[in-house]
């Protein structure tokens, strides 16, 4: 029993910084029609740029708020300046963004070189909590805490605020919504921004357990994918059952049937697609 509660807090905590990732990525997805091949990469810029950081500055806050502001204003001017050239054409957004994926993966190489890193514990989450013999970390619990509270922020930003019913609107019909004084295109690129900025965040948290190396991106962008298709393209409530179902999957094939890890983890992401194209929560 043991070892099950402490599989299942290690699912949950892979499924936190999956949501992390996904949701920003469903997001894009949801405004401007684009699977971002590059957003995995935004993840490892965000573990760079707070690595950087916190070498000089000793400070985790400003580690944390330098990834998410670089990195976020590195996503919107790849989309003001780049994607935005090729909203109707899925083919050259994926070639365009896969292209951003090997530019920054060889950039984080020649910046700060081959070497594996992690980043620091913050001081009052080190060590672990023992509750009933279930042994876990602290820093685990408190990550799959963070992802709980963003997600329901983007929740109530997206049901409950204007800025929420102009991305609604524009998603649901652009034309309408530009011509109702929305700035569709503003929008778009910020909602990119937020995206990478969320990717960044997720590499944050992640960082002291998983660290950094060259390329993670594409370690990490196959599992962020099959969150956003199982889930629906666009849906943030698919990106969360999304991400809970492929951690769980991740975490338990991995312990039980490690030869198998990859089975376990694509085969209901096709069984999804068989019986419902669109994801669970997808629309058409």
């Amino acid at each position: 029993m043991i070892y099950l509660v402490t599989q299942t807090l290690n699912g949950l905590f892979s499924a936190a910084l999956l949501f992390l990732i996904a949701s920003g990525l469903t997001l894009v997805f949801g405004v401007m029609r684009t699977v971002n091949i590059a957003h995995g990469s935004f993840y490892m810029l965000g573990v760079y740029v707070a690595w950087t950081v916190i070498t000089r500055t000793q400070s985790l806050f400003l580690g944390t708020l330098a990834a998410i502001v670089i990195v976020g204003a590195v996503g919107y001017v790849v989309q003001r300046v780049f994607l935005r050239r090729f909203g109707a054409q899925p083919l050259a957004q994926m070639m365009m963004t896969m292209g951003f994926a090997l530019l920054f993966r060889d950039g984080a190489f020649m910046i700060w070189g081959g070497d594996a890193f992690t980043l620091p514990y913050p001081s009052s989450l080190r060590g672990s909590m023992d509750a009933a013999g279930v042994v876990f970390p602290i820093y685990r619990l408190f990550v799959i805490v963070i992802a709980a509270a963003v997600a329901v922020l983007l929740w109530l930003v997206n049901e409950k605020t204007l800025i929420g019913a102009r991305l609604r609107a524009a998603v649901d019909d652009p034309e309408m919504a530009g011509a109702t004084g929305i700035n569709v295109a503003l929008l778009s690129g910020l909602v990119f921004a937020a995206g990478a900025g969320l990717a960044a965040f997720g590499g944050v948290m992640g960082g002291p357990i998983l660290g950094g190396y060259p390329g993670m991106d594409f370690d990490l962008l196959p599992l962020a994918l099959v969150v956003v298709i199982i889930g629906g393209m666009g849906s943030l409530q698919g990106a969360l059952v999304g991400s809970v179902v492929v951690g769980m999957l991740d975490n338990f094939g991995k312990a039980l049937v490690p030869e198998l890890s990859y089975f376990t983890l694509f085969a209901p992401m096709i069984v999804v697609l068989a019986l419902k194209p669109t994801g669970l929560y997808g629309k058409v």
